[in-house]
């Protein structure tokens, strides 16, 4: 089995109360969670969000899935790079429209943890596999 790919890892330090890195991780989750390779999924991250500077939900909102689908396409992380760039957009679109583009907004409409699990797995593309990714070192910081 391949190797997990941590936050810490990818640069992202997670803490209490900081959306900007839940959300960084989330969007690492959501690429890490397809049927592809970890580091390509990463590798994906750091362009997106390294080399674009797309670290909010606002700002990867503000992208058109053409742009998306290049930025996918210079991480090698071109199997699902249609799909993949449609459902950044919607999962980011809905972030926005229901909880203010932050994480610890899901949180504390959710009560616990089983809750907000269900609430992430509302977003388009997010399954049990990318919820597993996600909590695996969020839930330290978040519950």
């Amino acid at each position: 089995m391949a190797k997990s790919i941590t936050a810490s890892e990818l640069g992202i330090d997670l803490a209490p109360e900081d959306d900007a890195s839940l959300f960084k991780w989330f969007i690492a989750s959501f690429l890490m969670g397809k049927r592809i390779q970890a580091p390509i999924a990463a590798q994906a991250y750091r362009v997106i969000v390294e080399q674009e500077g797309r670290d909010t939900a606002r700002k990867l909102q503000h992208c058109t899935s053409r742009e998306l689908v290049t930025m996918l396409g210079r991480a090698h992380y071109v199997r699902y790079d249609e799909t993949t760039a449609q459902r950044l957009l919607d999962l980011s679109a809905k972030l926005n429209a229901e909880y203010a583009g932050r994480i610890t907004q899901i949180r504390d409409a959710s009560g616990n943890r089983s809750a907000f699990e269900k609430r992430l797995g509302e977003f388009e593309g997010v399954g049990p596999k990318t919820i597993e990714i996600f909590m695996r070192d969020a839930a330290k910081v978040l519950f």
